[in-house]
């Protein structure tokens, strides 16, 4: 497993266990960081820190490509997955569309239930061609 594929992982486990203990993504990281546990890779900050600015901006496009999902409903592994590939999508100029897509598609293969691959695989498909099409 690569670097950044671990980084995105770690941010995984940043963004569901803040999810988990109700605390927010900033202060979960924060916590490792004082507790020193801090993230090996400063990507993974990058990512947890880039999801939290941009989450307004990214449930809504879930909520809009999520045909027939509220974020509530979706597993908390896949919401988080896909914050992050949609940041990738739109704010990490140095990941190209697909390796944002297909590291997406790793960690629910990994983590998630047998239905999430097409699940996610199909909303960011759906984003990233939106991003894309013309105006």
């Amino acid at each position: 497993m690569g670097a950044r594929s671990k980084a995105r992982k770690r941010a995984l486990d940043v963004l569901y266990a803040s999810e988990m203990r109700r605390e927010s993504p900033n202060d979960a990281l924060d916590r490792l960081i004082t507790e020193g546990e801090a993230p090996n890779n400063a990507y993974t900050v990058t990512l947890v820190r880039g999801v939290v600015e941009h989450q307004v901006e990214i449930d809504g496009l879930l909520a809009s490509f999520a045909e027939g999902w509220t974020l509530d409903r979706m597993p908390a592994v896949d919401r988080n997955v896909l914050r992050i590939g949609v940041w990738e999508l739109l704010h990490a100029d140095d990941v190209p569309d697909t390796v944002a897509v297909s590291e997406a598609m790793a960690l629910v293969r990994d983590l998630s239930t047998d239905d999430s691959p097409p699940f996610v695989n199909g909303i960011l498909g759906a984003i990233q061609r939106s991003k894309t099409a013309p105006a």
